[in-house]
C-alpha cells in the first residue's frame, strides 16, 4: 500500500516585510531598511527563500545557519569548495 506525504501548503513570502514575518532576516541580514523606507519590490529571491526556508524548517536552524547550508549545498552542486575556488583539477590561479 502507498504511503503519502502530506504537507500543508504555506506560501511564499512576497514582500519585504512577509520576509522579516517569516523570519527571513537576521542581524547579519537585516530587511528593515527596505520595510521603513516603503521598497515596493517583490522581496528576496522566491526560489532561495523556498530553499531556506526548506532548509530552516527540516534542520530546525536559523536563518543565518539555513542560509549558509543552502550556500555549501549550491556550492557542491556546482563543483565549487566550501572556500570559494574551483574543484576542477584543471584550474590554475596566478597570484
Amino acid at each position: 500500500m502507498p504511503t503519502f506525504n502530506f504537507y500543508r501548503y504555506a506560501p511564499v513570502p512576497t514582500s519585504f516585510r512577509d520576509d522579516a514575518e517569516a523570519g527571513l532576516h537576521s542581524a547579519n541580514f537585516d530587511v528593515t531598511d527596505n520595510i521603513t523606507g516603503g521598497d515596493e519590490r517583490a522581496g528576496l529571491d522566491a526560489v532561495g527563500k523556498k530553499e531556506v526556508l526548506r532548509v530552516m524548517k527540516k534542520r530546525s536552524v536559523g536563518f543565518d545557519e539555513a542560509r549558509r547550508i543552502v550556500m555549501e549545498e549550491r556550492f557542491r552542486r556546482e563543483g565549487i569548495a566550501a572556500d570559494g575556488r574551483p574543484r576542477d583539477p584543471k584550474f590554475v590561479s596566478f597570484s
